[in-house]
C-alpha cells in the first residue's frame, strides 16, 4: 500500500484528487489551504479541494503556513510514502520534500522549463502561445526546478482563455498523472533534467499586469484581456475610474487615432484604437457596477467617439 499525501487548494486540483481515489490509490490525508473570506459580503469559503475531498471523506488538513514546524510535523508523522502537489499555493520546506521514500512530485501547468511560477497559464496566454501544457516533476527546494518526469501538450485556440485552459489542463494532468503514477511508485521512470538556459518564469499576476496599456497592439491587448479572463480581469480608466475589460475582439476599422481613443461605437461593441489596430470591448463593468455588455452599456450613460481610455 503507497500512503500518499495530496496537495491542492483551486479547482484545477480537484479532478486529479478524484481520480486518485477512483484509481485505488490511499490517499492519508488531503492538504489544502485554510477557508478563506469571498466575495463583497466576505463568507468564508472552502477550496474546491476541500469540498472535494469532504465528498469523498477523506481527512483534511489546511494549516495556515507549513514553514511552521509545527505545522509542518503533521505531515511528517503521517510517514507518506509520496506526496503529490497540483497547484497547492505553499512552498513546501525541505524537511516535507525530502521525507517521503518515493519523494515530492507536482502536477504543473506549463510545458517546464517554461513558465516555472504560480501563474503559468495566464502568461502563456498572456503571451500569445500556441500551445502549452503540464509537466509531472519531482519537487525539489528551487521554484518548480526538479527533475522531469513525464509532459503532454495542449493547443491553445484563439478563443481559449485562463478559465477555459484551466478545465483543459487540469484533464489533461489527470490523465497524465494517472497514467505516470505505476511508474513512479515501481521506480522506473525516466528522470530528466531541465535545461536551465530555457527557463522562463510567470509570477503571479501583479496589479500593474491588468492595466491595459493602449500604445500595444490590439493583438497583444486581446491577449492580455483573456489571458486574465476570467480572473483577475484586465482593466483600463475612464475619468478617473477603472473599468474592468472582461473580454474583447480584434476589430477591423480603419478610423485611426490615438492610442487609448473610442472612433466608433456600434451596437454591441466599443471600438477601441491601440498602437496597432483596433480593439472591441464586448464585456465590460464599470466601478462599482456588475459586468455587463457593451450593448448594455451604451444604453446608460453615453460615451461619445473621441473620449480616451487610460
Amino acid at each position: 500500500m503507497t500512503k500518499i499525501v495530496f496537495m491542492g487548494t483551486p479547482a484545477f486540483s480537484a479532478p486529479i484528487l478524484k481520480m486518485l481515489v477512483e484509481e485505488g490509490y490511499t490517499i492519508v490525508s488531503v492538504v489544502t489551504q485554510p477557508d478563506r473570506p469571498v466575495g463583497r459580503k466576505k463568507i468564508l469559503t472552502p477550496t474546491p479541494v476541500k469540498e472535494q475531498a469532504l465528498e469523498l471523506g477523506l481527512p483534511i488538513y489546511q494549516p495556515e503556513k507549513l514553514k511552521d514546524p509545527e505545522q509542518a510535523q503533521k505531515i511528517l508523522d503521517l510517514e507518506p510514502d509520496l506526496i503529490v502537489t497540483a497547484a497547492f499555493g505553499q512552498i513546501l520546506p525541505t524537511a516535507i520534500l525530502e521525507a517521503p521514500t518515493l519523494g515530492a512530485i507536482n502536477v504543473h501547468a506549463s510545458l517546464l522549463p517554461e513558465y516555472r511560477g504560480g501563474a503559468p497559464i495566464h502568461q502563456a496566454i498572456i503571451d500569445g502561445k500556441k500551445e502549452t501544457g503540464v509537466t509531472i516533476m519531482y519537487m525539489v527546494d528551487r521554484l518548480d526546478a526538479g527533475d522531469i518526469i513525464s509532459q503532454t501538450t495542449v493547443p491553445i485556440e484563439d478563443a481559449d482563455h485562463t478559465g477555459s485552459m484551466f478545465e483543459k489542463l487540469s484533464t489533461a494532468g489527470m490523465d497524465l498523472l494517472k497514467e505516470t503514477l505505476p511508474s513512479i511508485i515501481d521506480g522506473t521512470n525516466p528522470r530528466i533534467p531541465q535545461d536551465e538556459e530555457r527557463v522562463t518564469f510567470a509570477r503571479n499576476i501583479s496589479r500593474e499586469q491588468e492595466r491595459i496599456d493602449w500604445d500595444k497592439s490590439a493583438h497583444e491587448i486581446y491577449n492580455q484581456v483573456r489571458g486574465l479572463h476570467p480572473w483577475p480581469v484586465a482593466f483600463t480608466t475612464f475619468d478617473g475610474a477603472n473599468i474592468k475589460v472582461w473580454w474583447s475582439e480584434i476589430a477591423d476599422s480603419e478610423k485611426g487615432g490615438a492610442p487609448g481613443v473610442i472612433v466608433e461605437l456600434a451596437k454591441d461593441a466599443i471600438i477601441v484604437q491601440t498602437g496597432d489596430g483596433t480593439l472591441a470591448i464586448k464585456e465590460l463593468q464599470p466601478a462599482g457596477k456588475k459586468r455587463m455588455t457593451a450593448e448594455d452599456y451604451l444604453r446608460g450613460p453615453k460615451l461619445q467617439v473621441g473620449d480616451r481610455f487610460e
